[in-house]
């Protein structure tokens, strides 16, 4: 295949903080084994010998948790090892890390940068947000460590991209959050919306984000960042990028942007693989690196119980005004209300789209 993209999860759901709306955290109390400890040398040469075997022209490595670089940076030396000795001379490699940026260091720092990796920090934001749901075990908050060690991965020349989780608190002060991002000097932003736990109903935890408060957050960080672009001062926010691509006529580069579920390859410490992260549970494991019979999938594999069960998106998606630019919105989000399928969040959608869709035309016309 042309492009394999996969994600690993090196410490599996081990994780050095205990942030209140974790989501892989309540996947995992959902399934047989909780924790499957960390990725063995010979799982990590297997992934990559079968990934760089099935790409022929790109292969993008990510790495997730829990906190993967509990795994260690020796762990991820040998990952690179391996990389070199089983890359083809005509495919091009990319790595990327989803960090909660704690146990980073300087070695940590040269390490990534002199491999090129782009490096997803989780910061939700000012401290008293951040420091609200995302603290050490202990309950000390971890603000101050997380923004010292992002500072210190830019100046090492580490490309960072800050992921703010949106929960009710925070979605509240999204102003507050996108200038202070902008202060420090971070310009790649993602806010993605949290989730409620697996099969409990949606809105009633502390911090559980409702389609209204969504909207108005929703709202105000486009005015913030449509000025931002009107001045020329480029802010990259993962979803209005999106939406402004696709209104230029180019395919989506979220998934919960394209209308329907592929094959992400996740693949947890002990190579057991995975249709998605947010569906990291037993009934929907493909089968094991180890296997011999295995081979990397792609698109949309619908012998998998993951994608049979697969019920499309909302039912009044498709006379929907906004379907072209929303698809839908991601799986996790849905939701039966009065014997309907929809989106949670679907009216927040409607909403927003109604109140910029003429500033991102606009757009559309002024910017490459």
């Amino acid at each position: 295949m042309k492009h394999v993209q996969l994600m690993m999860k090196p410490a599996s759901s081990n994780c050095n903080l205990r942030c209140r709306y974790c989501f892989y955290f309540d996947e995992c109390e959902n399934r047989e084994v909780s924790s499957y400890g960390f990725m063995k040398e010979d799982v990590l040469e297997a992934v990559v010998k079968k990934a760089l075997e099935a790409a022929e022209e790109t292969c993008t490595f990510g790495f997730q948790g829990g906190e993967p670089t509990l795994a260690g940076l020796p762990f991820f030396e040998k990952f690179m090892e391996f990389t070199r000795k089983y890359k083809k001379p005509g495919t091009r490699l990319f790595f990327a890390l989803q960090t909660n940026g704690t146990l980073l260091d300087e070695n940590w720092a040269e390490f990534l940068a002199k491999n090129s990796f782009l490096v997803g920090i989780s910061l939700d934001g000012t401290g008293d947000i951040h420091d609200r749901n995302r603290s050490e075990k202990a309950g000390k908050g971890t603000f101050r460590k997380v923004l010292k060690n992002a500072h210190m991965l830019e100046k090492s020349g580490v490309e960072v991209n800050i992921l703010c989780v949106l929960t009710k608190q925070s979605a509240r002060k999204i102003a507050s959050i996108y200038n202070f991002l902008k202060k420090e000097g971070f310009f790649y932003h993602q806010y993605i919306p949290c989730l409620d736990p697996l099969g409990q109903e949606r809105g009633k935890n502390p911090w559980s984000l409702t389609p209204e408060i969504y909207e108005e957050a929703l709202k105000t960080l486009f005015d913030l960042w449509f000025e931002d672009m009107r001045k020329g001062i480029h802010v990259s926010v993962r979803e209005f990028d999106n939406w402004l691509s696709m209104l230029k006529g180019y395919p989506p580069e979220a998934c919960s942007q394209v209308g329907r579920c592929s094959m992400q390859n996740i693949i947890e410490a002990n190579g057991d693989i995975y249709p998605c992260d947010f569906y990291v549970l037993d009934q929907y494991r493909v089968s094991n690196i180890l296997d011999g019979e295995f081979q990397f999938f792609q698109g949309i594999p619908r012998e998998l119980p993951f994608f049979r069960e697969e019920k499309g998106r909302g039912e009044n998606c498709g006379g929907c005004r906004w379907y072209p630019l929303c698809r839908g919105g991601c799986r996790r989000d849905y939701v039966e209300e009065q014997e309907q399928r929809k989106n949670y969040f679907c009216q927040a959608y409607k909403g927003f789209f109604a109140y910029a869709i003429e500033r991102m035309e606009w757009l559309t016309a002024y910017t490459r």
